[in-house]
């Protein structure tokens, strides 16, 4: 039996978008991806992330958002930014790491101009739904 790669997604916050893509991939492909996340500050789990991703039957209310610097030590195979922030700013790691980037808009910032609570949480489900998008296609792009 094959060991499961390790991956990390890193946003800004942990808060939206890199819990998303873990919360994913351990719905959709924990058979062959050991998911993390962690930010390169720590904003706390946002409410409106844990409902949208509930919506969709991926129950992330047990994830917390973490620092990087939570897994200084740990040995990831790839770590993916889905942030630009995250990128500019993303800390070493060792050189068998592969970095990726995918960038997604900041549901948080979009509804901060929301009209309604329905108008904010359509921002989540829209980076919601290209996250697990993304995700599905992760097996193909880093070549399993």
């Amino acid at each position: 039996m094959k060991e499961k790669k390790r991956i990390l997604f890193l946003c800004t916050g942990n808060s939206c978008r890199s819990q998303m893509a873990e919360g994913w991939v351990k719905h959709l492909l924990c058979d062959v991806l050991e998911a993390f996340s962690a930010g390169v500050d720590v904003h706390g789990m946002n409410p409106r992330t844990i409902r949208v991703m509930a919506e969709a039957g991926v129950d992330i209310s047990g994830q917390r958002s973490k620092h990087v610097d939570e897994f200084s030590g740990v040995e990831f195979d790839y770590v993916v930014t889905v942030c630009d922030h995250a990128r500019e700013v993303c800390p070493w790691f060792p050189a068998k790491t592969a970095l990726l980037h995918r960038g997604f808009d900041d549901p948080y910032t979009l509804a901060k101009t929301s009209e309604t609570e329905e108008e904010a949480l359509g921002h989540y489900r829209r980076i919601r739904d290209e996250i697990r998008a993304f995700v599905e296609e992760l097996p193909r792009v880093l070549g399993r």
